[in-house]
């Protein structure tokens, strides 16, 4: 039975600069007795999603069908556990736990009982009087996981639930879920997982949706016909991981933004991690498949792409077929002493990124070759968002210090040409 299906979903966030699309004509369905995870690099608009289904935003374009019926207002059919466990600290868990019972009227008897329930289920029995800050994080977020459920949802809606939890936590959290699902002792009949991490989605989802973004799109379905319990270890799972892996680093990520807009997106990346990537990849001689790269650095796919696109935006590295290869650039630079590197990078980020080439034109213009932060921040937001274009700044002030193409007052919060930082010195 089709529970839920999207049809041509599309959105912008209007800023006072312009208009940015965030999600262009995402369709797909969810039927009774599937877990879905949606999964891709960061601002893919996978959360965005979870709110459109929840009823929480609109969209401009396409609808959304709940049960065969156009959804119009709040989706009372699903109940969403997020990141940041977004418990009242005032409250305890039992109190957490009624609250979406309260507002829905019930009386107290009822939503007594059926917080208590849930609290049992999800394995906080004897901490119903305690307050969160009593908790550890894996105890908040199973104070998260009871409150949902003890709506009865028929979808729990789980954007990134165990990324906030250590290693050990989510992967017991993790479990106990799956546990939870394949046991039927939850009433949920499906589920809808927003991830990061390629294994975490191959482990517990039955199909998975990559998105692509700016905007997001669905550039592949991924079916997952591994019986639960998955092995973690096995050929097939990592065959798949591998093969995810593939798809995101490879063709159809030649559509992201820092390739039709990368006079205003570099992606958040320093330039530690991008020569430790570099001096890596060139140890290891030869091309390096993504996920075993991954796996070496002990690092998710969140963390990692960026690195390995502004590798590949500054020309130090290819992505083909989900390898990561060096360029001619690349081998040069990681076998460079530390004075050559700052000449390759300087030269590379001059030539690749056009900001740059702005602000170095903007800082000959001034008499002093000085110009305040702001100004160029004002300039980024003519295009981006506030938090956006304080990251972008931040991001290119790293690789021009460390390129020496200009300077940077902290105290000041002013940038300089460096030539002229080493004349005032010598005066």
């Amino acid at each position: 039975m089709e529970l839920l299906r999207l049809e041509n979903i599309s959105l912008s966030f209007k800023f006072p600069e312009g208009e940015i699309k965030v999600l262009d004509k995402v369709s797909f369905s969810v039927s009774e007795g599937e877990i879905i995870s949606l999964l891709g690099p960061s601002g893919s608009g996978k959360s965005t999603i979870l709110r459109i289904i929840a009823g929480l935003l609109r969209p401009q374009e396409g609808k959304v069908y709940y049960k065969g019926e156009e959804l119009n207002g709040i989706n009372h059919g699903v109940a969403m556990v997020f990141q940041n466990f977004a418990l009242f600290p005032w409250l305890t868990v039992l109190e957490n736990v009624e609250l979406g019972l309260k507002v829905l009227g019930l009386p107290q008897e009822i939503r007594r009982e059926k917080a208590l329930k849930a609290i049992d289920l999800i394995g906080l029995d004897g901490f119903e009087n305690a307050y969160p800050k009593e908790l550890s994080g894996g105890m908040k977020q199973r104070v998260g996981f009871a409150r949902a459920l003890v709506m009865e949802p028929d979808i729990l809606l789980l954007d990134e639930p165990f990324s906030a939890l250590d290693v050990l936590t989510a992967e017991n959290l993790r479990n106990d879920l799956i546990e939870l699902w394949m046991e039927k002792r939850i009433p949920t009949k499906a589920m809808i997982l927003v991830t990061h991490s390629i294994e975490e989605a191959v482990y517990i989802a039955d199909r998975v949706l990559l998105l692509s973004k700016d905007p997001g799109r669905i550039i592949k379905e991924v079916k997952i016909e591994i019986p639960h319990w998955r092995d973690k270890k096995s050929k097939e799972f990592l065959n798949l991981v591998d093969m995810i892996y593939g798809i995101l680093t490879g063709k159809p990520m030649e559509k992201l933004a820092f390739r039709e807009k990368k006079h205003l997106f570099i992606p958040q990346a320093g330039v530690g991690a991008i020569t430790g990537l570099i001096e890596l990849v060139n140890d290891l001689e030869g091309p390096v498949d993504i996920y075993k790269l991954g796996e070496e650095l002990l690092m998710d796919i969140e963390d990692l792409l960026p690195i390995v696109e502004a590798s590949e935006i500054l020309g130090l590295a290819e992505i083909k077929e989900g390898d990561f290869v060096l360029t001619n650039s690349g081998k040069k630079f990681a076998e460079a002493d530390v004075l050559e590197r700052k000449e390759i990078f300087k030269e590379l980020a001059i030539e690749k990124v056009p900001f740059l080439k702005q602000i170095i034109r903007v800082l000959q213009s001034k008499s002093n070759h000085k110009a305040p932060r702001d100004f160029f921040l004002d300039l980024l937001k003519q295009h981006l968002s506030a938090q956006e274009a304080e990251k972008q700044l931040d991001v290119l002030i790293d690789w021009g210090r460390y390129a020496e193409i200009f300077e940077y007052d902290d105290n000041k919060d002013e940038l300089y040409l460096s030539e002229i930082l080493s004349m005032e010195k010598k005066s």
